[in-house]
């Protein structure tokens, strides 16, 4: 063989080459799990109207789309798979709803949270499942901080009677700078681990900028949003050093609601003893309060499976209301065509299991993560319930039938709305508005829930000329008795 063929095919192969690697669709691999000895700041983008993949927000509800959801389900595995090599996160924050409102109706930025949700289900925390605050039992659950700080709240959300320091979420507009303090404490108690925060492009790279620059760690920090499929994180050595590891999961989700596998089984309505009550101005001594709504229609559904002991409770759901939650728009289908979903501020908070740190006020998550999943399959308009404190069943029963079924409330007349509630609020809420009729006699009794059904439905009607029914007659029909892991994806 001559030296021009030697050369001639030496050329052809380095070409054949070349062509494979261009035409290879194969990502790089990602960089190694983060080390359990650092402490490892991890900073996840949630997508908002500004900054997001196209596809990922819904313009109207400024809520994730079912592409975006999708895209929260797949990064939760990359997450806990190839960011923290399978380990088990230390703490989880995300931005408080009520801190970032979009579009000209002023809708809360919920995307932080359903972000996030599906990688806390991934993990475990060990709680207490007794009312002495022993017996520890770990689950398929996470809590998320989402509380706030002890800043100016933003317009319109109560004050709490008392602030939760160890439940403080990411404020977007940074009041007083309280996600650097959040952050400086952290780094500055130093302990090894995992700390997730779930917040819109804005935030992740101020925080990042700014925990920089106040601990002098000299990175090169991202001078401009990339896209929602990478994750960044500031991993910081037991001798002070950090550096910066950022991932990219490559993740191209499908515009179609996520599928389940292996769908769900059916739950007869068996849950509750049946009772329906009708309560007509003019007849038994009842009359119509003045002020009351007209031709409203409420669905009230319990936050999804929370409890696997009767005393275990993180405020988030468990692996298996991860399912129910997202299984949610399939099993309402033909049954409700509500117009707009409400739930409980998230940046609320309560007593819950005592923790191995003594920890036991948790971000009240669970409701409003329950009907996500809902709005999103549905594209409705989210709104949460801030003006009141829900922490206490009779404390709160007035207010709460103030808001729903007053016109100096929500404004629900012409209205059909899903709520998302705890259930021990349920009853007690019914029993006043029952009272504002002078039908309080009528009321249902106040057992008529019991603590292991996450299924049942309450519907309340309002008439034209608002006469009130209230019945137990709906259920999810969703059953998840024998689900302990969350769904995977």
């Amino acid at each position: 063989m001559n030296k021009t063929n030697v050369v001639w095919l030496l050329f052809l192969a380095l070409a054949l080459t070349l062509l494979a690697a261009c035409g290879s669709s194969q990502a790089p691999p990602p960089p190694a799990p983060l080390s359990t000895d650092n402490l490892n700041l991890i900073f996840v983008v949630s997508p908002d109207l500004a900054y997001q993949a196209p596809g990922d927000i819904n313009p109207r509800t400024a809520n994730l789309t079912n592409q975006g959801l999708q895209r929260s389900l797949l990064m939760a595995t990359f997450l806990n798979q190839q960011v923290l090599g399978g380990k088990n996160v230390t703490g989880i924050y995300a931005l408080e709803p009520m801190t970032h409102l979009q579009t000209a109706n002023d809708y809360p930025d919920m995307v932080g949270l359903e972000t996030i949700q599906q990688f806390a289900m991934l993990n475990q925390i060990t709680l207490s499942s007794d009312q002495e605050g022993g017996t520890p039992l770990a689950n398929h659950s996470y809590p998320i901080n989402d509380s706030y700080a002890e800043v100016p709240l933003p317009i319109g959300v109560v004050p709490p009677q008392q602030y939760c320091a160890n439940c403080q979420g990411l404020d977007f507009r940074d009041q007083d700078g309280d996600n650097e303090a959040l952050l400086t404490t952290i780094v500055k108690n130093n302990p090894p681990g995992f700390y997730v925060f779930s917040a819109p492009w804005e935030n992740v790279s101020a925080l990042m900028a700014n925990i920089n620059k106040l601990e002098h760690y000299n990175l090169a920090l991202p001078a401009s949003y990339i896209s929602p499929n990478f994750i960044y994180a500031i991993s910081i050595t037991p001798s002070g050093s950090a550096s910066l590891v950022t991932y990219d999961s490559h993740i191209t989700p499908p515009a179609t609601y996520p599928v389940l596998s292996p769908p769900l089984a059916s739950a007869a309505c068996t849950a509750q003893t049946p009772f329906s009550i009708t309560v007509t101005g003019g007849q038994n001594g009842a009359v119509i309060p003045a002020g009351i709504n007209t031709n409203e229609t409420l669905y009230i559904i319990r936050h999804a499976d929370a409890h696997p002991q009767l005393y275990w409770d993180d405020n988030n759901y468990v692996g298996a209301g991860q399912w129910r939650a997202l299984d949610l728009p399939n099993a309402l289908l033909g049954k409700v065509s509500p117009t707009q979903v409400y739930s409980i501020d998230p940046g609320q908070f309560g007593a819950g299991s005592l923790s191995s740190s003594g920890d036991h006020n948790w971000s009240t998550v669970a409701p409003a993560l329950t009907a996500e999943p809902y709005a999103i399959a549905n594209n409705l308009p989210y709104k949460l319930v801030t003006s009141f404190e829900v922490s206490d069943p009779q404390a709160a029963a007035q207010p709460t039938s103030d808001f729903f079924f007053f016109i100096d409330g929500g404004k629900f007349s012409n209205q059909t709305v899903l709520v998302a509630w705890a259930f021990q609020f349920i009853q007690p809420t019914i029993a006043e508005l029952l009272k504002s009729y002078n039908a309080g006699n009528q009321a249902p009794p106040s057992d008529e829930w019991p603590d292991t059904d996450y299924d049942t439905i309450w519907t309340v009607r309002l008439d034209a000329h608002g006469n009130l029914t209230v019945n137990n007659a709906m259920c999810e029909g969703i059953n998840t008795t024998l689900l302990v892991t969350p769904p995977q994806f």
